[in-house]
């Protein structure tokens, strides 16, 4: 894999949460990984991302690519040679770019799959649904801004959330080779987000019962990020968690 560095802006990030129960979540994990807790719960979401000007790191601002794309995420930790570290776990990506989908996991970290999105969006009010086109996962999502946090059994305010997720800026997901993870870090300098309240939530993922028992998954909050440049950059998931990819 030839894994460049690369720049691009966060033009749309809805990260919406769901509140699960640890030992549900844990067996989704890789040998390794643990839930990283908050208020006693695992934290697993969709990020639903639109990324805009996606290029290597070199390349000129302004010839970069558009996309849309979402991520299933499950906040961890793990013992690395340093004490305890954070990230997400992410089993699945998908993306409605066939650069995206084709590079994923051989040019870049994270292989994805292939989806039709539906983006109806305003500056208050976000709607994102998407299927992949081999229907094995569905999701709609439908959030309004909103001027602080309410109702989130996983975080105290806004302030907490934001800095839990910001700890959170290493992924790592299935890679293309079986029994090995793809690791990519967010940087970013202009970290913000806002609070929203989620009117409609649906995702074939999280309604799966044999993922997810009934009662052990919750719909928590959701987050916004907007206009936010940034950079990935890839990691050698050897180098640092000591984690093992489920089995196919």
């Amino acid at each position: 894999m030839i894994s460049p560095k690369m720049a691009s802006v966060i033009e749309r990030r809805l990260l919406v949460n769901y509140r699960v129960e640890p030992e549900v979540a844990a067996r989704l994990l890789p040998a390794g990984m643990r839930p990283q807790l908050a208020g006693g719960w695992a934290v697993a979401g969709i990020c639903l991302l639109r990324l805009g000007d996606t290029r290597p790191r070199w390349a000129p601002a302004g010839t970069g690519v558009r996309s849309e794309n979402a991520a299933h995420r499950i906040s961890v930790e793990w013992d690395g040679p340093d004490g305890v570290e954070t990230g997400v776990w992410i089993p699945r990506r998908d993306s409605g770019s066939r650069i995206n989908v084709l590079a994923g996991g051989r040019l870049f970290p994270g292989a994805h799959g292939s989806a039709v999105f539906d983006v109806r969006e305003t500056p208050d009010e976000i709607g994102v649904a998407y299927e992949t086109k081999d229907a094995s996962t569905r999701v709609r999502v439908v959030a309004r801004v909103a001027d602080e946090l309410r109702g989130s059994r996983l975080f105290g305010d806004l302030a907490e959330a934001s800095e839990y997720f910001r700890q959170g800026a290493r992924g790592y997901s299935p890679a293309r080779a079986a029994g090995r993870l793809d690791g990519m870090q967010l940087h970013t300098d202009a970290w913000r987000v806002e609070a929203t309240e989620v009117t409609r939530a649906e995702s074939s993922f999280f309604e799966d019962p044999e993922r997810f028992p009934p009662g052990t998954a919750h719909l928590d909050c959701a987050l916004l990020m907007r206009d936010v440049p940034v950079e990935w950059h890839p990691l050698d998931p050897a180098a640092g968690t000591g984690c093992a990819a489920p089995a196919a």
